[in-house]
């Protein structure tokens, strides 16, 4: 099963902390938004492994843009 995580606002891509095949688990930090002079903090709600990240840092994203794809750890 697959997770999609997406932008919650217009922002741009500051960096990004994880790769495909990256583990991550509840409460992880995937990558960083800048708004407004400010980086916001993209948090995974579910565990699992980082497949496919559609975004590079520099990219402006708008709400619902797809950030990260995540296959669900099982359990």
């Amino acid at each position: 099963m697959a997770a999609e995580i997406r932008a919650e606002m217009v922002a741009q891509v500051h960096s990004i902390l994880i790769e495909p095949g990256t583990d991550v688990a509840v409460g992880d930090t995937v990558l960083l938004l800048e708004s407004m002079k400010m980086e916001i903090p993209v948090i995974v709600e579910a565990a699992g492994t980082v497949v496919d990240i559609p975004v590079r840092p520099g990219d402006v994203v708008h709400e619902g843009d797809l950030l990260v794809t995540l296959a669900l750890t099982a359990g």
